[in-house]
């Protein structure tokens, strides 16, 4: 029987994993094909009344054909994630890497309605332009509506939840708040230098 990923880096809270799903909603979308993958890299929405996954695809693209009739589709978010040097701890450790993911697995099925599509740009814009709400779509938006006959809209019925949260939670309490802190400090300075190095 195996015994991975260890238990200590399995979240199994689902309120948890929802949370990473909001903070960071650009998922990776996986469909098969003749044994092939097709992936995405679309944001999705959760739907609180109902618990469903909502998204929209561009009418071009291969993998559309596949986000309807219940196909298989396997989702991936993904949270902050950084190398942790032993530097960072208290005790003697060897260098590893931190991460958090959501592992979904569902059932998509597409959604034919105009108006539900217009209606679900709007929500997630709404959403997306969250605290401060300095852009409005506007349901008479004309961009919007020459858009719609290239878009599809797609909503997934979650069967499968694996949280996979790999925080130091192996480590004593000062070295996992070093490897949590270490991930704060990580993402930033990445990000930035990243970025400089691509827009110089």
């Amino acid at each position: 029987m195996s015994n991975y990923p260890p238990p200590h880096h399995q979240e199994n809270d689902i309120n948890h994993m929802i949370k990473v799903i909001k903070a960071y909603p650009l998922a990776t979308v996986i469909s098969v094909k003749n044994n092939l993958p097709l992936v995405t890299h679309i944001p999705l929405i959760y739907r609180e009344t109902d618990g469903k996954l909502i998204g929209h695809i561009d009418i071009y693209n291969p993998q559309t054909k596949l986000m309807r009739d219940d196909n298989d589709v396997t989702i991936i978010f993904s949270g902050p994630q950084c190398y942790i040097s032993p530097s960072v701890y208290t005790t003697t450790q060897l260098p590893t890497w931190n991460y958090i993911k959501v592992h979904l697995k569902g059932k998509v099925k597409a959604i034919e309605s105009k108006s539900a599509l217009k209606e679900s740009l709007i929500i997630m814009t709404e959403f997306l332009e969250q605290p401060k709400h300095k852009y409005i779509l506007e349901a008479d938006n004309p961009r919007m509506e020459a858009a719609l006959d290239y878009i599809k809209m797609f909503e997934i019925t979650i069967t499968d939840w694996e949280g996979k949260f790999k925080l130091s939670q192996d480590k004593k309490k000062s070295d996992i708040d070093g490897a949590k802190q270490e991930l704060v400090r990580s993402n930033q300075v990445s990000i930035e230098n990243f970025l400089n190095s691509i827009f110089k």
